[in-house]
């Protein structure tokens, strides 16, 4: 697109002269090179050599339909059929009617009738001729995707309306296509790998939409758009590209996943349609049984369910319907279990819904950045509590609290909590945080910066769900943390699974060579607790001591 965008400043066009009269050759040149730089071929053949070497320089091609070893209509066959070169725009040379009519049905541009006269009108024609395909190439360019030839986003949406109002709103289905780790896939293998996986799934989805009709487009690094008319047989349709796909793929390590809004006459627009198609698509994040799925009445339900939660959650703050629930922890190191701190863990009695699982609205908070009202709320809580227990029994109960991804970005995020342990009266060190592991391996040393500040102020940091996270043990020996909570599915088969206790026990010693206390959540039975003492944790949370209980509950624990 450059080189044509230089040509339009100025630089001379060059244009391929084919016929095997030497005389009219000669004419034609003679018109013409004053405005243009002219190459001449005395056939067909010559004359796609010519064209496939100067196929970028090439602005126009006058073409003889009537010559020997190779015709005109073979070269225009020809260049049709060659994605490189039938953007050159082509101009025939007739004297018959019946010839000017096929050859613009074969592509050509335009016609000269001979014998020629009026010069100038032949001018124009060639001009026009040039400037209407260089015209047609930059919008084509500006378009579609360098990479996989597939419309940009923004025109995707303007011909799908397009389609959808021309044709009465005619059924349409809506697919979307990842690439699932894509980012991964870059930084293992390297960008020009990661594009050759793009150019090849652009290919089937290409092969996709000129078997179905519609049209595609890339949508971001790694996703694809496919809007097609509706079709019983998509599933089949689909399974078989699929499977093409992952042929031309030849790698194990590449997958994708699909999913798929199909037309149901409701009536959607059509980005309401591709909204649909993503819920069902997002569903197989996690799966590794199947690469399609379709949007349904269930995911629809949750996705109307999901909303109201997040509409909701403002009213439910102001109405108190949030409560803050807390579940001792006991210290196990000597003869008697003592109890020693608490988990700060947050309860949603919604006035419909009845008791809402913290499972259910937290990652709905998280994604949307609204988790940080929520652990605002918890934190404020829990630091009125740690204070009412202390003044109710004359004793300190530290509190655990969740500070989550999004949290660890606030720049206010130690002014905050510094706030709330001095209007409430107690050091920080009675306030404790649990942060996640994912979330040192996400942009660990941003994250170790806002911990190392947060212990500077003089607050003690758990690792929450150690073992989950995927951290080096080269990583592990800078963090800043001063517990280590393991991840409750380490614990739950550790009496009958001889490879998970194994597992307890070298986090365990890794624990000790970090010089911090380990604490098991989810212990539910007495065996548990026994083998996790013998095996040397220190701190001890689950059912088998406590459920996590209302504030007035707990304090029974204390008394």
């Amino acid at each position: 697109m450059q080189e044509l965008l230089e040509r339009k400043k100025g630089l001379r066009r060059k244009v391929l002269i084919v016929d095997d009269e030497f005389i009219e050759r000669e004419m034609l040149g003679a018109m013409l090179k004053e405005l243009y730089d002219i190459e001449y071929a005395g056939n067909g053949r010559e004359a796609l050599e010519i064209i496939s070497k100067e196929k970028i320089a090439l602005s126009l091609v006058i073409l003889d339909l009537h010559m020997p070893e190779m015709d005109g209509y073979s070269v225009l066959e020809a260049l049709k059929s060659d994605n490189e070169l039938r953007r050159i725009p082509v101009i025939v040379l007739t004297s018959e009617k019946e010839a000017e009519v096929k050859s613009l049905q074969m592509g050509a541009a335009d016609f000269i009738s001979k014998p020629y006269d009026m010069p100038d009108v032949i001018r124009a024609r060639v001009g026009h001729a040039i400037e209407l395909a260089e015209d047609t190439i930059i919008i084509h360019e500006t378009e579609r995707d360098e990479l996989t030839g597939l419309f940009h986003k923004e025109f995707f949406f303007e011909y799908g309306k397009r389609i959808d109002f021309l044709n009465n709103n005619m059924p349409m289905d809506a697919i979307i296509i990842d690439i699932n780790r894509f980012h991964i896939v870059n930084e293992l293998y390297g960008r020009s790998y990661g594009d050759e996986i793009l150019k090849k799934i652009g290919d089937g989805i290409h092969k996709l939409v000129k078997e179905s009709g519609g049209l595609a487009c890339r949508f971001d690094s790694n996703g694809f758009y496919i809007y097609i008319p509706h079709n019983d047989g998509l599933m089949e349709a689909l399974n078989s590209q699929i499977e093409k796909m992952h042929e031309s793929l030849g790698d194990n390590n590449i997958s994708i996943r699909m999913g798929v809004y199909l037309d149901d006459g409701s009536g959607f627009n059509m980005e309401q349609r591709f909204d649909r198609a993503r819920l069902a698509c997002n569903k197989l994040r996690n799966s590794y049984t199947t690469c399609v799925d379709f949007y349904n009445e269930e995911l629809h339900s949750k996705e109307l369910h999901s909303e109201r939660l997040i509409n909701d959650m403002e009213k439910a703050l102001a109405e108190k319907q949030f409560k803050v629930f807390y579940q001792p922890k006991y210290k196990i190191t000597g003869d008697k279990p003592v109890l020693t701190s608490a988990e700060a863990l947050i309860r949603w009695f919604h006035p419909e819904f009845g008791m809402v699982s913290p499972g259910e609205f937290i990652p709905l908070f998280e994604d949307n950045g609204l988790i940080q009202k929520l652990d605002r709320f918890v934190w404020t809580e829990a630091a009125s509590q740690i204070k009412r227990w202390k003044d109710d029994y004359g004793v300190y109960i530290p509190v655990s609290v969740n500070v989550s991804r999004v949290d660890v970005f606030n720049p206010m995020l130690g002014c905050i909590l510094s706030d709330l342990v001095n209007i409430n009266g107690f050091s920080p060190e009675k306030m404790l945080l649990e942060i996640t592991e994912s979330a040192y391996t996400d942009n660990s040393q941003e994250i170790i910066d806002t911990v190392n500040g947060l212990r500077d102020r003089g607050f003690k940091i758990e690792m929450d769900d150690f073992g989950s996270g995927y951290s080096s043990l080269n990583m592990l020996t800078s963090l800043p943390i001063d517990a280590l909570k393991l991840d409750m599915k380490f614990i739950r088969n550790i009496c009958n699974n001889t490879k998970d206790c194994r597992l307890v026990e070298i986090m365990i010693q890794i624990a000790r060579l970090l010089e911090v206390p380990v604490i098991a959540e989810g212990v539910e039975t007495k065996e548990q607790m026994e083998l996790l003492k013998s095996i040397g944790c220190d701190i001890i949370q689950g059912y088998y001591f406590s459920k996590p209980l209302p504030p007035d509950e707990f304090s029974k624990l204390i008394k």
